[in-house]
């Protein structure tokens, strides 16, 4: 739903765009967010935001990365992050990356190191040997998801440093699910799993 122009007494309100109280806003926002600008979102975004990161690498300029944030943006996760390549088809991310922290390492060691830093679990998603059910399995509640390329999956280096690989149920002809796919199953069951669906707003 769109809003047309301000109307009514100018509102005090530094969380306000004043171009968007004149002009109205057209964004796919909350109504919530009606007329805020992106760095007041991203501020009371901050204040809520999941203690879960995902993480996908990027050597083939993948191109399932935009709709990848779009949903992390839209279940709150604390950080997205690019191994590889640093850039991305921004395209599927419909301007969700204004809201997300997008973060990007140069190889699988250096997202090693700053998950070690940082204490997080990392979990593979991946039908690997070694998998489990992701439908049956407990998912930290600190933790990375973290997704390999489109058709080839998680590279051996990152698969080694999984703290846990899960793997999502299939029934089909296929080996594997698109990775866009896959992450955003792998999101909803930690929210399942761990978010305050209290706090959610229709």
């Amino acid at each position: 739903m769109t809003v047309g122009p301000w109307r009514g007494p100018w509102p005090d309100d530094p969380r306000l765009d004043p171009q968007l109280l004149r002009e109205g806003d057209t964004r796919n926002v909350a109504d919530r967010y009606r007329y805020w600008t992106v760095e007041a979102i991203v501020a009371d975004l901050d204040t809520r935001r999941h203690d879960l990161h995902v993480a996908i690498e990027n050597w083939q300029h993948d191109f399932n990365i935009g709709s990848i944030v779009r949903t992390a943006n839209a279940f709150n996760v604390a950080g997205v992050h690019i191994i590889g390549k640093r850039r991305w088809n921004r395209r599927g991310a419909m301007v969700t990356d204004r809201y997300v922290h997008v973060h990007h390492h140069s190889d699988a060691a250096a997202f090693i190191a700053w998950a070690d830093r940082e204490r997080i679990a990392v979990v593979g998603v991946d039908n690997l040997p070694g998998a489990v059910p992701l439908e049956t399995t407990g998912l930290p509640r600190s933790c990375v998801l973290v997704f390999g390329q489109e058709g080839p999956g998680l590279t051996e280096e990152v698969a080694r440093a999984c703290d846990l690989m899960v793997a999502i149920a299939q029934f089909g002809s296929t080996r594997s699910i698109n990775a866009g796919a896959a992450a955003a199953i792998a999101m909803h069951a930690w929210i399942r799993e761990h978010a305050d669906l209290s706090s959610m707003e229709y």
